[in-house]
């Protein structure tokens, strides 16, 4: 049989057992695509069948989280006790002090970068892993002396699946607001999707939106980023994470 002789099923197959062979089994792109989206716009086209008209229950809705006074009526008055309170406040969350990790830096810093919780290696020291290295990296890479940089988390300790907004309902949106007021940083960097809440901002502030936060008497310039953990899975957040940064920061 000649080669004008095979299906195009044939061909095709040919074809892509080549490649297999050759070791490539993935198409890669460097910035992310939205690739249900046509799949989505043909379901939504298709005519409703007999299945489609009976109505499915729905989920029940989820309650929402009772609020609390996390400082009981006695907020913190200064940096230094509110990382005391922080570290061994009872009432912070249903734990207990096992696990929270303070932030680190001084108030009245040029910059606080608020992240959603410390990593999960951290002991001591929050961002201690390869997200901490990271930000050293970006830090050194746009020239801001890390030891002047003030770092939080809005979360005391590393949380799998938390539910940031329901965390932040719960009353840590206030913590965050009075963390903020006492550190009194010039300018924050917030990386990290679902932190938006805490800071009293709809959870669909994404990334690259710049808006001044309120922390009392001050309004504090305010740019929302990916994580660190997103910029890590995949390197191309770095880069435009990096031209956000460039145009939020220019003088």
């Amino acid at each position: 049989m000649n080669n004008s002789a095979l299906s195009l099923s044939a061909e095709i197959d040919a074809a892509l057992d080549w490649w297999r062979r050759a070791g490539v089994d993935c198409d890669f792109a460097r910035e992310p695509q939205d690739w249900l989206a046509e799949d989505i716009a043909i379901q939504a086209a298709k005519p409703a069948g007999r299945a489609a008209a009976v109505e499915q229950p729905e989920d029940p809705p989820r309650s929402a989280p009772a609020r609390m006074d996390l400082f009981a009526g006695a907020p913190p008055g200064d940096l230094r006790a509110f990382r005391e309170w922080w570290l061994t406040a009872p009432g912070l969350d249903a734990i207990g002090p096992r696990g929270r990790v303070a932030p680190r830096g001084d108030a009245g810093a040029d910059l606080l970068v608020l992240v959603p919780e410390p990593e999960d290696s951290d002991d001591e020291r929050l961002l201690s892993g390869p997200q901490g290295r990271l930000l050293t990296g970006f830090m050194r890479a746009a020239r801001v002396d890390e030891d002047a940089v003030y770092i939080a988390s809005a979360l005391p300790r590393h949380t799998p699946m938390a539910d940031m907004a329901n965390f932040a309902r719960s009353g840590f949106d206030a913590v965050t607001a009075r963390h903020l007021a006492l550190a009194a940083p010039k300018r924050l960097l917030v990386l990290g999707a679902g932190v938006a809440p805490f800071l009293g901002l709809t959870p669909d502030v994404g990334p690259g939106e710049a808006a001044p936060f309120d922390a009392g008497e001050a309004r504090i310039p305010c740019l929302m980023a990916e994580g660190l953990d997103a910029m890590l899975a995949m390197p191309g957040r770095k880069a435009r994470f990096w031209r956000r940064w460039l145009a939020w920061s220019r003088p």
